[in-house]
């Protein structure tokens, strides 16, 4: 089983995330960020479930599409790092 590590970076898009829908509403803002969290879970007994970064090519930089958002993470022997969520609409490359 891999160990799924988040990084400082991923955890502030979170916290972006959530506060970009709380101005709506805080319950709605908690629960699709809790969604995000949980698309995560699989990843310890499944690393490679999510599909390749097209814009990466490289097997072991992936994503999971959950809700509009890009959690994209790397895989390193055992461990999983959850590395950026960026809404779908945005630009991936070297400056996010």
């Amino acid at each position: 089983m891999a160990e799924v590590i988040w990084s400082p970076e991923a955890l502030q898009d979170l916290e972006e995330i959530a506060a970009f829908i709380a101005r709506d509403s805080e319950y709605h803002a908690a629960m699709f960020v809790q969604s995000l969290i949980d698309a995560t879970d699989r990843l310890a007994e499944f690393p490679e479930s999510g599909r390749v970064i097209p814009e990466v090519g490289a097997a072991r930089y992936r994503e999971i599409i959950e809700g509009g958002y890009r959690i994209m993470y790397s895989i390193t022997g055992e461990v999983v790092h959850i590395d950026a969520i960026l809404h779908g609409n945005r630009r991936f490359g070297p400056d996010r």
